[in-house]
């Protein structure tokens, strides 16, 4: 009965598992059998919740004097097994995800009221109290009415905007990789629970509060939490006192940088609950700044105000002289001022530049900052990292030269291990024991690695990647564990080499280092070469026929890393080189192409071999017959005002370090160049930040480069580049088509008042209409304008100048030209439906209808700034033909629905009155386009790229 019972109890708990003994049934009460068994399921059941319902967050000061013993023993967990799925499942429901929770903001009903703190929409409302006071219920209702539409217009642009934004920081999820169930796991950082077991390596910020509990020549940067400069040592050693953070070497804190060695440690606080969560309360409180672009906006916007109510303040005193109604003038003046004051314009800015940032992500290139939209546009040069951006980072090797001169070849891509390795003279097939020079050279750069190869996925570099799937090429994908690492010296971009002290788990195995790098680093620490598994004395000549072979490689466009062990520093046996393809990436070739037409020169920088880096360009484009390189000595011998006047010419740089990168970004953008930089790894972090556009990798990226970048290339397409350049280039020409419609708008409002007022004709618009203008000028029809679709010229036009204001000269003559039109039809209207006796229902309806269609003929002349509107696609912004349509419904409503024609003080109009303001107003349209075929006829194309420089 036990034995059935164990059997039942044991397929309830492990589903799928199978136990190898058979039981027999035996005859008993089947209801106490079954009891007991739902009582041992119960209790079992209850024993995981309570266990992980004591598990409770440790604070720093306490995690860092524990032993790992005992602090495993308190958060229940197995340092080589990790946590169970059952376990992480029941930490999580009880603290929940590893992430910060913004503060619950404002209530939406609370955001909406405060649009009515505008003291322009005040002022509306002083005008509808007083039309109360005065019995003009009416007009009071209709000024109420058109303050709502007002403020709820401008509330839907301000919560679209935030929203917008919103949804930018969830476009990059942090990611880490933790031992759970005895696996080593990729997850989210959010999935992070209590009790976790995570490594880390370098360029990976840490994701959780972590106490150590192995820590490899770790240094991890705390300046974002402690304000430090210097990376902090960090050790697995208890500490006996806790005095304050910096002093907590044991405990890597959420949110730092790794920025030399690995390590690996228990979860001790997540989320709000870390050493971080005070520090985001206090980001919270911070706005983010506005970008150049919304203030240049901003400053417009004031300027305008300035002027506008200059002249609205001119208008109502000439009309209260003139003896019309002072109450009448005011409310007019106050309704101009909400019209023609484009108060909306740094709200469908900053709408404009979120969209734009969203549809970069749904074509893979995740924007952090902004600003970084305005710069796109401006970028003439980009400086690209090889490896994994214009090659596909995933390494094969497929040459092999030992150092006693065996040569071999390797068949088979990827990581499966499917392939063979055979002999160039003989074609013999090698295995782990056929050929012992073969075989230490592999050895070697399997037990100097620190990636992993599970079901054919790597879990770390690719080069590493390569020497293990090499190693299962051979049958030595298991020589790893006859030794047992003692050290560990990490790879850095100065040294350029990485090695661990390794000694054998048989006693007759010595202590050894295994080393591998760049050739001119590893051939500094070897005395010998191996010969038949025997050490020689390294020679002159003996390096300089490694050096041959090495460039030999190089001249096919190979990564070549050279290979050592020994029981010294120094002392080392050279063993061969490898030689590794990575291809360059498809499309690639193809983006290069298209951006150089396009003014936008591509340089390559990498730490490979200058015949690696000059095959790898001449396959992609980049050195044609005229082709300069330069190495990294080369560019240290050159001071600044040297190298300026020569980088221009340079195509590809090699062998450089990340302060010679830095120094290349220094020289171009000293020589007037934005630069858009590329790269992936923790050495090229300094370049990121320093360019004017940091891009990073989103899949092979470390997280220090993704910290540095503004930009991220999800998929780590150089191709993908070319979109983005092509989104920043359309986003600005469409808030310069937004500008355009508004100003132009704004000016024919405030000058056809103006004018009617100057002349003491009636005013041809009342206080409604403006308002219902205005509505229009803000409202949807404008705001299409900035979601118009990218223009496929876009892309071969030239990099603009940052110095270029969004109001160029020709930008202004458009929206002056665009403005004379609108007044003179809509004054002439004015004027043709004047009555001696004043304003009628019929004068104000046609002036009205006039200029709401002169308004539409205007937006859809401003959707281009140098094509017709036939070439780019009537229909192809669906959004600004259903705004369109939307609002010639409003008008056509306004003028036939009774109960809007007394608000609007409207009446019916023909069909012909229809018909004949349809033809007027489309004159707006018109000009406007034959306005751009002159300018595209006049103007050459050398006067073209010199006024984008302006």
């Amino acid at each position: 009965m036990t034995g059935s019972r164990f059997s039942k109890l044991f397929g309830k708990l492990f589903p799928g598992a199978r136990s190898s003994v058979q039981y027999g049934a035996v005859k008993k009460d089947e209801e106490e059998e079954t009891a007991l068994c739902t009582e041992l399921e119960e209790s079992y059941e209850l024993e995981i919740p309570e266990k992980d319902d004591d598990v409770k967050m440790v604070p720093s000061k306490e995690a860092c004097k524990l032993s790992v013993e005992q602090l495993a023993k308190d958060l229940h967990v197995d340092i080589q097994e990790g946590l169970s799925e059952n376990s992480v499942t029941q930490r999580r429901k009880k603290h929940g995800w590893n992430e910060f929770m913004p503060d619950q903001s404002e209530p939406i009903w609370k955001k909406y009221l405060e649009q009515f703190k505008n003291p322009l929409i005040l002022l509306l409302l002083g005008s509808a109290v007083v039309s109360i006071f005065t019995k003009e219920y009416e007009d009071a209702i209709s000024i109420t009415v058109a303050i709502l539409i007002v403020v709820t217009v401008a509330f839907i642009q301000e919560y679209r905007s935030e929203k917008s934004l919103e949804e930018l920081n969830k476009l990059v999820p942090p990611e880490c990789n933790c031992i759970r169930e005895g696996k080593l796991q990729h997850v989210l950082a959010r999935e992070l629970v209590l009790g976790d077991i995570v490594s880390f390596s370098v360029g990976d910020r840490i994701p959780a509060d972590i106490r150590l509990i192995e820590a490899i020549d770790l240094l991890v940067d705390e300046s974002s939490f402690t304000g430090e400069t210097e990376p902090c040592s960090k050790t697995d050693a208890t500490l006996t006192e806790a005095g304050d953070l910096t002093s907590h070497h044991n405990v890597a804190f959420m949110g730092t940088l790794v920025r030399c060695g690995r390590g690996k440690g228990i979860v001790t606080a997540t989320g709000e609950n870390s050493q971080f969560g005070e520090v985001f309360k206090m980001m919270q409180a911070e706005e983010t700044p506005k970008t150049p672009l919304q203030k240049s906006m901003d400053k417009l916007g004031k300027q305008l105000s300035v002027f506008s109510f200059g002249i609205i303040g001119l208008i109502v005193l000439i009309g209260w002289l003139q003896g019309k109604p002072l109450l009448s003038m005011f409310t007019i003046g106050v309704s101009l001022a909400v019209a023609a004051i484009p108060e909306g314009l740094p709200i469908v800015v900053t709408v404009t530049l979120a969209l734009g940032v969203m549809r970069m992500a749904k074509k893979r290139v995740i924007v952090k900052k902004l600003p970084i939209v305005e710069t796109l546009g401006c970028c003439n040069v980009i400086c690209s990292d090889k490896t994994g951006t214009l090659t596909a980072n995933e390494m094969t090797a497929t040459h092999l030269v030992t150092s006693d001169g065996i040569h071999a070849e390797v068949t088979g891509v990827g990581y499966t291990g499917n392939g063979e390795v055979f002999l160039v003279s003989s074609k013999e097939k090698v295995t782990a024991l056929s050929n012992i020079s073969v075989a230490k050279l592999v050895e070697a750069g399997c037990v100097a690695n620190n990636s992993i190869i599970r079901d054919g996925t790597l879990m770390g570099q690719p080069t590493e990647g390569a020497l293990i799937a090499l190693a299962m090429k051979m049958g030595l994908s298991n020589v790893k564990e006859q030794f047992i690492r003692k050290k560990e010296i990490p790879f850095s971009s100065e040294q350029k080499w990485m090695a661990v002290k390794c000694e054998g788990r048989n006693q007759e195995t010595k202590e050894l280092y295994f080393m591998k790098g760049a050739y001119e680093s590893v051939i500094q620490y070897c005395s010998d070469y191996n010969s038949s598994g025997i050490p020689v004395p390294l020679t002159p000549q003996q390096k300089s026929t490694f050096s041959r072979e090495e460039k030999r490689l190089g001249t096919f466009g190979l990564r070549v890393l050279a290979l050592a062990s020994g029981p010294e520093l120094g002392q080392l046996t050279f063993l061969g080189l490898i030689g590794m393809i990575d291809p360059p990436r498809k499309g690639v070739k193809q983006a290069i192409k298209i951006l150089l037409k396009s003014g936008v020169s591509v340089k390559m920088i990498t730490g490979d071999a200058m015949e690696t880096a000059v095959a790898i360009g001449k396959q992609l484009g980049l050195c044609d017959k005229d082709y300069k390189v330069m190495s990294g000595e080369e560019l240290e011998m050159l001071q600044e005002s040297e190298l300026a006047s020569l980088i221009k010419q340079v195509s590809v740089f090699y062998r450089t370090n990340p302060k010679q990168k830095l120094k290349i970004i220094k020289a171009l953008q000293k020589s007037g160049a934005i630069v858009g930089m590329t790269g992936d790894g923790v050495n090229d972090a300094i370049a990121l930040k320093s360019a004017n556009i940091g891009v990073a990798m989103g899949q092979t990226g470390t997280d220090v480069s993704k910290e540095a970048a503004d930009m991220i290339l999800v998929d780590d397409n150089f191709s993908t580049m070319m979109n983005a350049i092509e989104e920043g280039k359309g986003i600005f020409y469409n808030i310069q088509n937004f500008v355009q419609f508004q100003l132009s708008t704004s000016i024919s409002a405030l000058s056809l008042i103006t004018l009617s007022t100057v002349c003491d004709f009636p005013n041809p618009l009342n206080a409604m209409q403006i308002l219902w203008i205005n509505i229009i000028m803000d409202g949807p029809p404008a705001q299409s304008l900035g979601v118009e679709p990218v223009d496929k010229d876009v892309l071969r036009q030239p990099p603009r100048s940052m110095k270029s204001s969004i109001l160029s000269k020709w930008l202004m003559l458009k929206i002056f030209i665009n403005a004379a039109v609108i007044i003179s039809g809509t004054f002439f209207v004015s004027w043709t439906e004047f009555q001696p006796d004043g304003s009628t229902p019929r004068s104000t309806t046609m002036t009205f209808t006039c200029f709401v269609l002169f308004d539409m003929f205007n937006a859809l002349g401003c959707r281009s700034q140098t094509k017709s509107v036939f070439d780019i696609g009537l229909f192809r912004n669906r959004m600004f033909l259903g705004s369109v349509l939307g609002s010639l419904l409003g008008q056509l409503a306004v003028i036939y629905i009774p109960p809007l024609q007394k608000v609007f003080h409207t009446e019916n109009l023909s069909a012909l009155d229809l018909l004949f303001l349809a033809g007027l107003a489309s004159s707006v349209f018109f000009v406007s386009e034959f306005v751009k075929v002159f300018r595209n006829c006049c103007i050459s194309r050398k006067d073209y790229k010199s006024e984008d420089a302006v």
